[in-house]
């Protein structure tokens, strides 16, 4: 089950938190990984703003995302680590607006991985994200100690729209 992190600060804030994109150009450990170019370290609005385009029925690779967010901001790869914090924060800063009554948040739980493995990391955990996911319509089962969406490759958006962060 989703483990429950708790902060003083609230996940809108981090969300929201005053930064701005930084590319690079890569050296050391870091070209040697991901081979030479510019890295994007984005910002949590950016990957919100990515994850909020993928429509009911859809889904999309936390891959997908970085990709995308790397091609509009000229960058050869976008950082994996900050990606996936940035989707934990949108993901929870959508039930913090759930619970606050918004009735539009951020569909995190369409966000999969490259196998198409729900994040236990999510609030509620995988648990909670398959239940949304079955009411949009996908079938998911439980694969060994993994909660994946069957044939999810049929339903990856083919390109993230990324508008202006």
């Amino acid at each position: 089950m989703g483990s429950k992190f708790t902060s003083k600060t609230s996940w809108r804030s981090k969300l929201e938190k005053a930064q701005e994109p930084s590319v690079f150009e890569m050296t050391g450990k870091t070209a040697h990984r991901f081979g030479p170019g510019k890295m994007l370290i984005p910002t949590p609005m950016m990957v919100d703003e990515v994850i909020r385009g993928i429509r009911r029925g859809k889904l999309i690779t936390t891959s997908m995302i970085r990709k995308a967010l790397a091609e509009k901001m000229g960058a050869d790869v976008t950082c994996p680590l900050c990606t996936g914090i940035f989707v934990r924060i949108a993901a929870e800063t959508s039930e913090e607006d759930r619970a606050a009554g918004r009735a539009r948040v951020t569909p995190y739980w369409r966000v999969v991985t490259d196998k198409g493995e729900l994040n236990e990391k999510f609030p509620g955990g995988a648990a909670a994200a398959a239940r949304k996911l079955r009411e949009e319509g996908h079938r998911v089962v439980a694969k060994g100690r993994k909660v994946v969406v069957v044939r999810f490759e049929k339903v990856v958006g083919q390109r993230a729209a990324v508008g202006a962060a």
